[in-house]
């Protein structure tokens, strides 16, 4: 469920108000932003857009690093292991926190508790697509091609374990169908094999696979949102044709474990006055995320509700860790 992004908002302004003297001087020095992905992807582009909004109404520079790799678990463990002080800051998505622990035999970092909580940030339009061959306009079309033909759809991800793959391993379960799993080092050779008919189905952000529905190059059958999305009105989601079915895709900011409140709580102000820029709002629309805002506190129970949600469905799954 989406948060009423306008009332934490304004949460989150008040907030910037009443926090005391020290955390007024915050910050005096540039602060570093780490981004856990390759330069280029959602996450990275709104790290960019709000760094650059901080900058102006901070007063310090506030400098991007990206440190890929692991699922996203080499820079978040940079970030856990910084000082606490708000010079240290981490804009991440949902998976790294909620996921990652189930996916992996062992973890560096607790995804929530070596984490400071700051804010919500985005919701991903997250897409199911199909190559225009699919015989099948509707989701529950796609269903019924699937049971008559059974492991004869390849579906893409960008690895074992990533959303694509747990996106379609839930459908596979719920819908009760058959396919066959295809993992690729990443999302974009996954969604050119999609485009060239190599696979048949991919669950993605509509980053990704957008301009492909809108050149005619992919089928839009569905989103795996829990509602429908204020970006897609049109577009039904996944649930509607199976009931339970949800993939929400969100970003978070945090920061280590530990840091003061008051230093929370400007963060948290400003980034909400910065995602909330009509302009902001926007350009993140343009690209199939929906810009979102939050108390510390709901994003602190949101990653531990979604942590204990998706290790379950990983197990049931049946998914191995690695």
């Amino acid at each position: 469920m989406h948060h009423p992004t306008r009332r934490s908002a304004l949460a989150s302004l008040a907030a910037i108000a009443a926090a005391p003297a020290f955390a007024q001087s915050y910050p005096s020095r540039p602060i570093s932003l780490l981004v856990p992905w390759a330069p280029g992807g959602s996450t990275d582009i709104l790290a960019r857009i709000v760094a650059l909004h901080l900058h102006q109404s901070m007063g310090q520079p506030v400098i991007i690093e990206n440190r890929t790799g692991a699922s996203g678990n080499i820079g978040t463990l940079a970030a856990a292991r910084a000082a606490p002080d708000g010079y240290t800051l981490l804009f991440n998505t949902m998976s790294v926190h909620t996921m990652n622990h189930a996916l992996f035999a062992t973890m560096p970092f607790d995804g929530v508790k070596d984490f400071s909580p700051v804010t919500l940030l985005a919701y991903v339009t997250n897409t199911m697509v199909v190559h225009p061959s699919v015989p099948a306009n509707t989701l529950a079309e796609f269903i019924a091609y699937a049971k008559a033909n059974p492991g004869k759809i390849a579906y893409a991800s960008s690895g074992p374990g990533s959303t694509n793959h747990l996106c379609a391993a839930l459908l596979e379960k719920m819908a009760g169908i058959e396919m066959l799993h295809v993992p690729y080092r990443g999302g974009a050779p996954a969604v050119a094999d999609t485009v060239a008919g190599q696979c048949q189905l991919f669950f993605t952000a509509g980053t990704q696979s957008l301009p492909h529905v809108q050149a005619g190059r992919l089928k839009l059958l569905a989103l795996t949102e829990g509602k429908r999305s204020a970006l897609l009105p049109d577009v039904p989601i996944v649930a509607e044709t199976v009931p339970g079915y949800e993939m929400t895709v969100w970003y978070g900011a945090f920061g280590p474990a530990g840091m003061p409140g008051e230093i929370v709580a400007r963060l948290n102000g400003e980034i909400a006055r910065a995602l909330f820029i009509p302009d902001v709002k926007k350009r993140m629309a343009d690209i199939a995320v929906e810009v979102a805002a939050s108390t510390p506190e709901e994003l602190g129970v949101r990653m531990r509700a979604d942590a204990d949600k998706w290790g379950g469905i990983i197990k049931g799954l049946g998914i191995p860790p690695i």
